[in-house]
């Protein structure tokens, strides 16, 4: 039985912890132990049980605390929290250098085959415009979502153009797009869990591809797998593709 704790107790916290706790192994037994949960109060991380694995899907305010657990409970890392800035990504990168951590924008497995294809379109379609837009539900902290950064990282990438640079909207007299641009655009409303579309748009044809969540069950569920994954590898800094197909 894997023992796992459990940073956020809102929405994704919660459907965490009520799936983990009602998952069983081949014979029939629990495959986890929920021993901590923390939630507003912190502090808790100073002194809750000590887990095998953190799940964290919380935000950024809590990474202090993450790192904090971890360090005191050389424990392995699930993170999937978005939102970081370059320094806050490196410090969980530092924590690959002594347990095993997996931080990805999106658990989802059919988003990792998004990004595969993504890569594929985009080398084989030289010349196209490319444009990223995603939507999500209203009470969606930061933009654009952590999806359509890896998105975007998966074009730039793929094209290998050095000018390559994201656009984030556009208003007023822009004037004519410049080839070397990608339009990335975020769109808020409602209970929407999650849509991610990458267009590309040649001289007269027009590819798209399109992955639309309709629940957040699907993120925990990669969560879980990669747990389940994350314990079987030596310390390092991993991507969901690595732990789920490497």
């Amino acid at each position: 039985m894997i023992k796992i704790a459990i940073m956020g107790a809102g929405r994704m916290g919660s459907l965490i912890r009520t799936t983990a706790e009602a998952v069983r192994d081949a014979e029939g037994n629990p495959a986890f132990e929920v021993v901590a949960q923390i939630g507003f109060d912190l502090a808790e991380a100073e002194t809750a049980e000590v887990a095998d694995v953190l799940i964290d899907f919380s935000n950024v305010a809590t990474l202090p605390a993450v790192l904090a657990y971890v360090s005191r409970c050389d424990c392995a890392l699930v993170s999937g929290t978005t939102g970081y800035a370059p320094e806050q990504l490196a410090a969980l990168q530092d924590l690959g250098a002594t347990v095993p951590v997996v931080w990805s924008g999106n658990y989802s497995i059919g988003v990792a085959a998004l990004r595969h294809l993504t890569t594929q379109a985009t080398r084989e379609l030289p010349g196209f415009d490319v444009e990223i837009v995603e939507c999500h539900h209203n009470q969606k902290a930061d933009a654009p979502s952590g999806t359509a950064k890896m998105l975007l990282d998966a074009v730039m990438d793929a094209k290998g153009d050095p000018d390559s640079h994201a656009v984030y909207g556009r208003e007023g007299m822009c004037g004519a797009r410049d080839p070397h641009e990608i339009g990335v655009h975020a769109l808020r409303g409602g209970t929407v869990a999650g849509v991610h579309t990458v267009s590309f748009f040649g001289t007269d044809e027009e590819v798209s591809l399109t992955h639309r969540a309709t629940s957040r069950q699907i993120f925990v569920n990669g969560a879980l797998a990669a747990t389940t994954k994350l314990l079987d590898r030596e310390a390092g800094f991993y991507t969901f593709d690595e732990i789920m197909f490497g």
